[in-house]
């Protein structure tokens, strides 16, 4: 199994998994999609990893880190996205994703990682728990425009 950043070659492969994690999303023609993962890709503060298995991309995540004044001047973190291949789930995969994301934003100097999850399902918050997530700590909100 290799963690690693993505690259442009893994570009179809990562569509593939997004369009499960977001089925509704249309599928974009125009490659604004292609040019802001190009963007991602060589900005310095942002990340997009995945984990390989046998050439196959199984799971991936988008790790945002983000400078902060606060807190001693630490960065924090915030994990979207976070995605595993459908035929791959409750195999470790994801857990394995986050603990090396979470292990990646510490060695960055974040104080803190966070993440949203519009899922209602108790095994996907057991999930984040057990990779040590709290629902407790802090009170999410979401705006959207309109």
């Amino acid at each position: 199994m290799v963690f690693r950043k993505a690259t442009t070659a893994d570009f179809e492969a990562l569509m593939h998994l997004y369009r499960q994690l977001q089925p509704e999303d249309p599928v974009l023609t125009d490659g604004s999609d292609r040019k802001v993962f190009e963007r991602i890709l060589t900005s310095p503060l942002l990340s997009i990893f995945v984990l390989v298995e046998d050439a196959q991309l199984i799971a991936s995540c988008y790790l945002n880190v983000i400078p902060n004044i606060t807190r001693s001047a630490s960065p924090y973190a915030i994990i979207e996205n976070v995605i595993t291949e459908e035929s791959r789930r409750q195999q470790g995969h994801g857990r394995q994703l986050m603990a090396r994301t979470l292990a990646y934003a510490w060695g960055q100097g974040c104080y803190k990682a966070m993440l949203q999850t519009g899922s209602k399902r108790p095994s996907t918050h057991a999930f984040y728990r057990a990779c040590g997530f709290s629902a407790d700590d802090k009170t999410g909100y979401v705006a959207r425009p309109g």
